[in-house]
Formats: structure tokens, C-alpha cells, sequence
């Protein structure tokens, strides 16, 4: 009976099986034949429409600004040079490296006993030369005083000899008292003409003698003027640069002692292109003198001094291009010879430009513009200036148009388009920040430490750090420079 039993259940179990996998197949059968009897039909596809941030363009005049980098120069610099040779016997404080110097201050002396002695020596000279005109005029007095008395008697001398020839005449006189009274006025006509020589020897030796006082007085003043050669003072007040000396060294003639520069009187020069001179120069071919800003940045704090051009250079260098232009700074506070600064030119205004962000202006000289349907054309527009991270355009059919601000490889002419105007795609980044104590703490400590820094940064620096927000620009400049 058990055999019989499973037997059953054996063959029941086996067509329940045979039948499920025929229902399964039946509906496998159906199915596929209803995917082959269906009509092929596309999905419904909806149009894509993009996001784009735009801007209004509005002509108007821009004055662009020509960035460059030059170096900061002295404008006003003189090299100290020793004018005579000795040892220095005195120094001044301030005459050492960065010493600050005032006009006319004695900066150094050097041993005038050589230069003294030759002065006495010539003015003992003088001495002799004034007495020897003393003299010559005594002696041309006395010349003139003896010609008088030689005139009076050569004029006695010839009466007597008229009135023995009017007495011969009358034969009353003798041959003998004539020709003795002839030989008499010859004698005094000798007389005279002696003394006249003598006058013009006396006259003669004054001229001499003034020669050689005038001779010794150029003297004295030579040997004056190397005693004051010993002495070395500042001509203007200004700094002093490139001092080695010390007391009781030997300097030699025209040897260079330092460099004095004026830290007011500060210039930048920095070299253009050709084409960027060109655009700076007015209607007559001049370069006008255009406002100028001259930025250094100082650990996170931006030094910025003010001027004006003032002159280009004459003529380009070997091996070089462009143009070299100097302008003068004002109030250059911070400032140094030598300063490596981002030199900021204001242009002539443009007129009929419209500003747009860099993103907005492809290579081919288009743009894309969106029309009224909210969709998208390219417009033609001529670049005139790039502006750091915008550029001036100028297109005739640009004004009053909406300007796609950020172009991308899925935008193009036709492509519908939701414009986004006057809102930003990136949010700006927090202009003040909260620092912790322990990021506070390295930024002063780096702060400190830093001997390039000017005292003065230094000081508003450590300010700002000390406040619970520390301007984010800061901060990162500073990071930047440590490594961080």
C-alpha cells in the first residue's frame, strides 16, 4: 500500500510540473507575439533649455587702465666722493648704511694738518706780495716827486741859457757863459728823461707786483678749498646707501665713500609695447602726463602711491623692445629703490564701448545675444581693450541687447535659452573672516618675524590681526607666503 501510495503521489506531482512550465510557456508564446504585432512609436522628446546668466549692453565711456610692472628708481641720487686723500679722523653717527642725513650735516673729517700747513705757507706768500705792492707804489711816488724836480730844473736851466744868449747878443755876454749854460739844459733834459724812466719802471713794477699778489691770492684760495675738501657734508637730506668705511682708514683722491638718495624724490619706470605706447600718445604724438598708480604688495597690505608720467625713454637699448617710460611718484610712503611694483596707466577715454565680462567674447569676434523668443544669435563685435577680466567691446548691433556673460561648448545660435539676468553663477567668496586663536597666533608670530616689512606695515598689519575679523585677502596673502 505504501508502495502505491508514493506511486500516486509521484504522478501527480509530475503532471502538476508538466502543466505549470506548459502555462508559463503559453504566456512567454503570448507575449512575444503581441511585441511583434505593436507598431514601432517614438517617445515623445522635449527641448532642452539652458540657464544662461546675460547682461544688459549699454555703450558708454570707459577709461581703460594699461597694466604694467616697472621698478622704483631715485630720482635724485648723488655718489660721495672723497675730494682729497688723507685718514679719517672723524665720523658722524649717521654715516652708516641707511642712515638718514640732513642738508649740511658734517658726515665725515679727514686729517687737514697737510692741507693747513700748505695754506699758512701760501699765506705767508700773500703776505710778501702785498708788501711788494706796498712798496712799488711807495717807490712810483717817489719817481714821480724826483721827474717833477727834474722838470722844474731842466726849465731853469733853459732860461738861463735864453737870457746868456740874449746877453751875447747885446755883446755884453761871453762864448763861454753860453755854452756853459747850454751844457747846463742838456744836463737837466737827461735829467728828466731819467726820471721818466724811473716812473716807468715804478709803474712797471706795480703791475708785477699785483700779478703776483693776484697769483697768490688764487693760490690761497686753492689751498682753502683743500682744507674744506676735508670736510664731507650732506648736500640734501636723503639716506645713505653703500657705506664701508671707519675710522682712521686712508681714502684716496675721488674715491667713492657712499651714495646718498633723496627718499622723496621717488620715480617708476616700466617698459610698454610698441602698440600699447602708441595708444597713450594725444593728437600731436606727445605722451601726455597721464595719472599713474604704482602698487606693492606687502604681505597681504597693498602699498599704493600716486604720479604722473613724465618722459619716455630717447631711444630703445640693444636687445630690447617697447618703450621705457618714467613717471614720478607723490606721497610714496613705504616705498624703496629698487621695489618691484605693478604700475597701473590711465588711458584716454573711450567713447561708444560696451564692458563685458572675458567669458562673454570668443575667438571668431562674437557674442551671443539673446532675442525675444529666448533664444539665442551671434552677434559680430570688435575687441578694444581687455581689461583684466573684462573687455571692451564695440559692435553696432550691440546696445540695449542681452549678452550671454558665460559661454559654453552646449551654447550657440538657436538654442533656447532661460536668461538669468543680474545674477551671479559663483557666489563671492566672504570678504571678513573669523580667525581661530591658533591660525591667529601663527599669522602674527610670521608677521613679526619678517624683516623685509617696513615698521609701518608691520604695525597696521598686526592691527588688523589683532581685530576678531581679519579681511580674507590678507589672510591669504599671508598663508601664501608661509607655505601654508
Amino acid at each position: 500500500m505504501r508502495f502505491l501510495r508514493q506511486s500516486v503521489m509521484g504522478l501527480f506531482l509530475a503532471a502538476m510540473t508538466l502543466g505549470l512550465l506548459g502555462y508559463a510557456a503559453n504566456m512567454v508564446r503570448g507575449a512575444v507575439l503581441a511585441r511583434m504585432a505593436s507598431e514601432d512609436r517614438a517617445p515623445a522628446q522635449r527641448e532642452r533649455v539652458f540657464a544662461v546668466a546675460v547682461q544688459t549692453a549699454v555703450p558708454g565711456r570707459e577709461t581703460p587702465v594699461l597694466e604694467a610692472f616697472g621698478e622704483v628708481r631715485a630720482k635724485r641720487t648723488l655718489e660721495l666722493r672723497a675730494a682729497a686723500s688723507g685718514r679719517i679722523v672723524e665720523m658722524s653717527d649717521s654715516f652708516a648704511e641707511g642712515g638718514v642725513v640732513s642738508e649740511g650735516e658734517v658726515l665725515l673729517r679727514l686729517d687737514p694738518s697737510d692741507a693747513e700747513s700748505a695754506r699758512d705757507a701760501v699765506a705767508a706768500d700773500l703776505s710778501d706780495a702785498e708788501a711788494e705792492v706796498r712798496d712799488a707804489e711807495a717807490a712810483l711816488l717817489l719817481a714821480k716827486d724826483e721827474l717833477a724836480a727834474a722838470l722844474e730844473q731842466a726849465e731853469l736851466r733853459t732860461r738861463a741859457l735864453q737870457r746868456q744868449q740874449d746877453l751875447a747878443a747885446r755883446g755884453v755876454g761871453t762864448a763861454a757863459a753860453v755854452e756853459t749854460a747850454e751844457l747846463a739844459d742838456s744836463a737837466a733834459r737827461q735829467m728828466v728823461l731819467a726820471s721818466r724812466q724811473a716812473v716807468t719802471q715804478s709803474q712797471a713794477r706795480i703791475a708785477q707786483s699785483a700779478t703776483r699778489l693776484k697769483r697768490s691770492q688764487l693760490i690761497l684760495q686753492d689751498a682753502e678749498r683743500r682744507v674744506v675738501d676735508t670736510i664731507v657734508t650732506a648736500p640734501f637730506a636723503g639716506s645713505l646707501s653703500g657705506v664701508s668705511l671707519t675710522l682712521g682708514r686712508l681714502v684716496s683722491d675721488n674715491e667713492q665713500l657712499a651714495t646718498l638718495i633723496d627718499p622723496a624724490a621717488l620715480e617708476v619706470s616700466f617698459r610698454l609695447s610698441t602698440a600699447q605706447y602708441v595708444r597713450l600718445l594725444d593728437d600731436d604724438g606727445r605722451l601726455p602726463n597721464l595719472p599713474i598708480k604704482a602698487r606693492l604688495d606687502v604681505a597681504g597690505v597693498d602699498l599704493v602711491a600716486t604720479g604722473r608720467v613724465l618722459r619716455d625713454s630717447a631711444a630703445v637699448g640693444e636687445a630690447e623692445s617697447g618703450r621705457l617710460v618714467f613717471a614720478a611718484l607723490d606721497g610714496a610712503r613705504g616705498f624703496k629703490p629698487g621695489d618691484f611694483v605693478t604700475v597701473s596707466v590711465e588711458e584716454p577715454p573711450i567713447d561708444r564701448v560696451v564692458r563685458l565680462p572675458a567669458s562673454a567674447f570668443d575667438g571668431s569676434g562674437t557674442v551671443l545675444a539673446v532675442n525675444d523668443d529666448n533664444r539665442l544669435e551671434a552677434l559680430d563685435a570688435q575687441l578694444v581693450r581687455r581689461q583684466g577680466n573684462d573687455v571692451l567691446l564695440r559692435g553696432p548691433e550691440l546696445a540695449g541687447r542681452r549678452i550671454v556673460t558665460t559661454r559654453t561648448p552646449l551654447l550657440g545660435p538657436g538654442i533656447a535659452v532661460r536668461p538669468l539676468e543680474g545674477e551671479a553663477q559663483t557666489p563671492d567668496a566672504p570678504d571678513m573672516v573669523e580667525l581661530t586663536e591658533e591660525r591667529r597666533a601663527k599669522l602674527v608670530a610670521f608677521v613679526e618675524a619678517n624683516q623685509r616689512m617696513p615698521d609701518d606695515v608691520k604695525a597696521r598689519v598686526l592691527l588688523r590681526l589683532s581685530e576678531p575679523q581679519v579681511p580674507a585677502q590678507m589672510i591669504e596673502r599671508l598663508e601664501s607666503r608661509m607655505g601654508s
